[in-house]
């Protein structure tokens, strides 16, 4: 298993695979046969950027049976999924800020999240599964009331990409089967959910084969899993924390920010 992250350094950004608390330096094509250069850096000394950065990041909804269960939901014969678009992606220890024209419930969601690491177009589950480099942790930050403001039209992206609502991190592992991980989610310390991976609807491989079916995935694009039971609101000055054993811990911290109106005052 390697544990690929992307960090800032003296204002230059890089690459490599962090062992215990030390970064060993790469360069070249993440997904292409990076080479080490020989380098190393300290995990204290860089800042964290976000992991890969995807052309698209892609959420699913309803894709956990007990959720599905529990919201009388019906399982769904194919992944239902929406695109977080890039300006809300956001690393690790960053700040989730609320929209300032938005006043309503912002949710948190812990979920797993795929990173594809080859291109792919309409391929089959075995070729789909080796298309996928690694995982990752993913927080699916959602303005809860933006989804069904207007009765005619479900505002799906608009909900789940508000700046700063795509987050994923720290880093990729490699070598994990993304069915025997479990997702655990901690709002200021205090465990809000807990649910194993292997309840998913689609696994993996599933998804990425249909998905590719219908759009092209390119090396560096993000899928999140879905979330199960637990998802939750947060509130102004609460720290939101997903944890997977074996990619590690996403942390960051939950800031309201000013409605126009309160800035002129």
């Amino acid at each position: 298993m390697t544990n690929w992250l992307r960090f800032e350094h003296q204002h230059l950004t890089g690459f490599g695979c962090l062992e215990s608390d030390t970064i060993t330096v790469f360069e070249g094509d993440l997904f292409n046969n990076p080479t080490p250069t020989g380098k190393t850096r300290a995990l204290a000394e860089v800042r964290l950027l976000t992991p890969c950065l995807p052309s698209k990041m892609l959420g699913l909804w309803n894709n956990y049976h007990e959720l599905a269960s529990k919201l009388g939901q019906a399982i769904p014969a194919e992944p239902l999924y929406f695109i977080k678009t890039s300006n809300s992606y956001l690393p690790h220890a960053g700040i989730i800020k609320r929209p300032p024209a938005y006043d309503g419930k912002i949710l948190y969601e812990g979920e797993l999240g795929i990173v594809i690491g080859k291109t792919c177009s309409n391929v089959g589950v075995d070729i789909a599964a080796d298309s996928i480099f690694g995982y990752t942790c993913v927080n699916d930050v959602t303005a809860l009331e933006l989804l069904q403001r207007d009765a005619t039209f479900a505002q799906w992206s608009r909900a789940k990409s508000c700046d700063s609502f795509g987050v994923f991190g720290p880093v990729i592992a490699t070598g994990l089967d993304g069915l025997a991980l479990t997702v655990k989610t901690f709002l200021n310390g205090k465990e809000r959910q807990n649910y194993a991976c292997r309840d998913m609807i689609f696994a993996p491989a599933q998804i990425v084969s249909m998905i590719s079916r219908e759009m092209t995935l390119f090396p560096g694009d993000v899928i999140a899993c879905g979330t199960s039971i637990g998802a939750g609101p947060m509130r102004s000055g609460q720290v939101v924390e997903i944890v997977i054993d074996g990619i590690g811990s996403l942390r960051n911290y939950f800031e309201s920010v000013e409605s126009p109106e309160e800035n002129t005052k």
